[in-house]
């Protein structure tokens, strides 16, 4: 199948997505990753859906269809702030799950409602002391709530993939840390790039820091990372910023 594609064919499932974005004929929804339609055209009866497709085949089965701008385009590459729109209801391409999840956050919107294969959708919303927490985990929840509503089988899908899915609902809270966004990447990306190292010696491999930034008293330097809340890691990375501001 092109484009690794496997569509949703569940009637029951599209239709429930719907009801938990609560979709109002004042809505617009963004749509990626449409398919076959079996979603957009049951969103279509009740608010204006903006579909992106990359597939110009299947794109142009969705050109005519009342209340649906058809966008045949890669959806990383378009210009989601040029668009107007208050929702996001998508099974999304599972393949790029994680950077259109967070060009997603970039934006304004009131809720999404999104399809995620079952192990991404777990680690987006895993606690610390879980085997699932990770980078993901902290990233997404630094910017949105996020709660999983479903399981949705593998057989409610063609070509049948080899995975569950989730649905999952996805709240923004603009930023939830106030801390220095490049200092928070770095700091969660090398938390899990070594996750069963201690956070000083973790730290210290990426020259995050050095012998006397720990002996200045940065906090949790003998944890490891899956024991640190997502607030923590941000206590962490307010106490680094004021002594980088010392240097």
């Amino acid at each position: 199948m092109r484009l690794s594609q496997n569509f949703l064919i569940d009637e029951r499932v599209a239709e429930r997505q719907i009801r938990y974005a609560d979709l109002k004929s004042t809505d617009r929804v963004l749509e990626v990753g449409p398919g076959n339609g079996i979603l957009t055209r049951k969103m279509a009866q009740v608010a204006r859906v903006i579909a992106i497709e990359i597939d110009a085949s299947l794109a142009k089965k969705l050109e005519g269809l009342k209340n649906v701008e058809v966008i045949n385009e890669d959806a990383m590459k378009v210009d989601f702030s040029s668009l107007d729109f208050n929702k996001i209801v998508s099974n999304i391409p599972y393949h790029i799950s994680s950077p259109l999840t967070f060009k997603f956050l970039d934006e304004t919107f009131d809720v999404a409602i999104l399809m995620y294969q079952k192990e991404f959708a777990e680690r987006m919303v895993a606690s610390h002391g879980s085997k699932k927490y990770s980078r993901l985990s902290v990233m997404v929840y630094q910017k949105a709530d996020c709660r999983i509503l479903e399981n949705v089988p593998r057989t409610a899908f063609r070509p049948v993939p080899k995975v569950d899915s989730c649905i999952v609902e996805m709240k923004p809270v603009g930023k939830r840390f106030d801390v220095d966004d490049e200092i928070f990447d770095r700091v969660v990306a090398s938390l899990f790039s070594h996750r069963r190292k201690k956070i000083k010696n973790a730290l210290m491999i990426d020259g995050i820091i050095d012998e006397e930034m720990v002996v200045a008293r940065l906090p949790f330097m003998d944890e490891r990372v899956e024991h640190l809340s997502p607030e923590q890691i941000a206590e962490l990375c307010r106490k680094l910023e004021v002594l980088n501001e010392g240097v």
